[in-house]
């Protein structure tokens, strides 16, 4: 089942807020409201926002009043810097934006360009489950049979079109039969592993334990992790990640334990632009996301309380055992890699 689709003329995606409680789609006919869905997390991860960003590029073509080629570009300039400002972190928006903006620029006919960017849209969304489904192949061959798998926020079907990239990776060694186990960080303050993970583990019959956030080292420590499992909103051409905010202290203790770590990325998540993740931008979420958690019926936090609500962070390249991603597995050098791994996605 796909997070994400066009039909009828609409681009229509799961409401991730309200899970696991309620199942519900949502549809949209204009591109301001997908970019309030992106910025709101109606859907969230960097696959899945990529192909929102793409469908709502189809959706600006048709409602632009344009009644010619060079107007109806200046309009979706404009709903491509919308659309790229929703969430500044996770690269795969702004690069599916930038490549229907492309798409459009390079059609000669005004009355073409609509048709082509729905087509640029679905054929984005259709390669996202392909390249999915060939990150995790890669991906199940470093686990190994009884292995237990820790893994941060969320990163499956949900956050993707389809299938998932770490969770895309579980989800193949389970259905090549191994025995594995899963213990899922609840994830902070959005609780995405909680509410996300944990229902889609449920679905596919991955057996998975939840446990606090703050319990992750606990578990490394005395010997029940085998590796550690993420995914990423940005990888920097040196292999610095940026991911779920409680990534960077995951590596940390992984690494300080002897347990190999491994973001889990397709290609279209790596900018080469990027030296190193200092300059990767930081998005700063609304304070009431740590402060409007009601426990037993109490909030948890006095009022006027000062938050700092990050929502990622960096995890420099020494923590990083590995990356994979459609093409296989990078490894150190990651400028090097990476780029072999890129350049392996423009070639087809």
């Amino acid at each position: 089942m796909r997070s994400i689709e066009w039909q009828d003329g609409k681009v229509r995606m799961i409401d991730q807020r309200l899970l696991p409680a309620t199942f519900e789609w949502v549809e949209f006919d204009h591109y301001r409201d997908v970019a309030r869905a992106i910025r709101s997390m109606v859907i969230r991860g960097a696959p899945a926002i990529g192909a929102a960003g793409a469908f709502a590029m189809a959706l600006a073509a048709r409602e632009s009043r344009a009644q010619d080629r060079d107007l109806l570009l200046a309009d979706l300039r404009e709903a491509a810097k919308v659309l790229c400002d929703a969430r500044p972190t996770a690269v795969n928006l702004s690069w599916a934006v930038e490549r229907l903006l492309r798409r459009a620029e390079a059609e000669a006919s005004f009355s073409a360009i609509s048709d082509a960017l729905l087509d640029e849209a679905q054929a984005l969304a259709d390669e996202d489950v392909e390249i999915n489904r060939r990150l995790g192949a890669h991906g199940a061959t470093l686990i190994q049979e009884g292995a237990t798998i820790l893994h941060h926020c969320n990163t499956g079907a949900l956050a993707t079109v389809d299938y998932g990239t770490a969770l895309g990776v579980i989800r193949a060694a389970h259905e090549q039969g191994k025995k594995i186990h899963v213990l899922l960080d609840e994830t902070r303050p959005r609780l995405q592993g909680a509410r996300l993970s944990a229902w889609e583990l449920q679905q596919l019959g991955v057996p998975f334990t939840l446990i606090a956030d703050n319990a992750a080292g606990h578990f490394m420590r005395i010997g029940q992790v085998d590796l550690v499992l993420v995914g990423a909103d940005r990888v920097a051409a040196n292999g610095d990640v940026a991911n779920k905010i409680g990534t960077y202290k995951l590596a940390v203790v992984a690494q300080a334990n002897g347990i190999p770590f491994y973001p889990c990325v397709p290609t279209s998540t790596v900018d080469l632009s990027l030296a190193t993740g200092d300059e990767i931008p930081i998005e700063e979420r609304d304070t009431e996301e740590v402060t409007d958690v009601v426990y037993r019926g109490m909030p948890i936090a006095p009022d006027g309380v000062q938050v700092a609500n990050p929502a990622f962070d960096v995890t420099p390249h020494r923590y990083v055992t590995g990356i994979v991603t459609e093409h296989g597995i990078a490894y150190s050098p990651f400028e090097v890699s990476l780029r072999r791994m890129v350049e392996a996605s423009r070639d087809g």
